[in-house]
């Protein structure tokens, strides 16, 4: 195998263990959020992060998923 496949293998695998943890932190849900936002109400700010988790916790409280788990 030469430098250059084992190169592209490992950054293969570094993007793949990055999108892992961003998937697993939520990181991601907030990029998501702003495109869906940014598509839909163009106009409109774009929260911050930290207004985005405080509305999330809103939304969670007061609409409660019941979970057999």
């Amino acid at each position: 195998m030469t430098a250059a496949a084992e190169g592209s293998r490992g950054v293969r695998w570094l993007r793949a263990v990055r999108w892992y943890l961003r998937e697993l932190t939520g990181e991601a849900e907030y990029d998501r959020y702003c495109e869906r936002h940014r598509r839909h109400h163009p106009l409109a700010p774009i929260p911050t992060r930290r207004e985005y988790q405080t509305l999330r916790s809103l939304h969670r409280e007061e609409h409660p998923q019941s979970r057999c788990c």
